[in-house]
């Protein structure tokens, strides 16, 4: 009897350790809107405070197969709302000062032409 309490009190134990950390890892998520593209092997979130390379991952290719819908072009920026973990870029790599890691996506939104601002050249 002696074993199945302690073996009870060791399960809760371990499983409201497991709670604190799940909490403490949602915590570290931001929310951010903005607008996302992705092009062959870089994609990049632009909030209107900072622009993220987003890191490429399952949840990032989701995230492009729901936008496609709203492009015209390849390089065309759609806006999203996602939660993401943000990282610092290791020092002595090229690229954003930031990175996000997306872990939900929130939503995708129709670009409006003033926010769809595309330059061509040659036409």
């Amino acid at each position: 009897m002696k074993k199945l309490l302690f073996l009870l009190m060791l399960t809760a134990i371990s499983a409201c350790k497991n709670d604190t950390n799940q909490a403490s890892d949602s915590a570290d998520l931001k929310e951010l809107k903005g607008e996302f593209v992705y092009l062959a092997d870089a994609a990049v979130l632009q909030t209107s405070q900072e622009i993220y390379g987003v890191i490429i991952n399952e949840k990032m290719h989701e995230l492009d197969d729901m936008v496609k819908p709203y492009k015209k072009e390849d390089t065309d920026m759609v806006p999203v709302s996602i939660k993401g973990k943000i990282i610092p870029k290791p020092e002595g790599e090229e690229g954003w000062d930031y990175r996000v890691e997306i872990v939900e996506i929130l939503g995708v939104s129709k670009p409006t032409e003033s926010t769809n601002n595309v330059i061509k050249l040659g036409e």
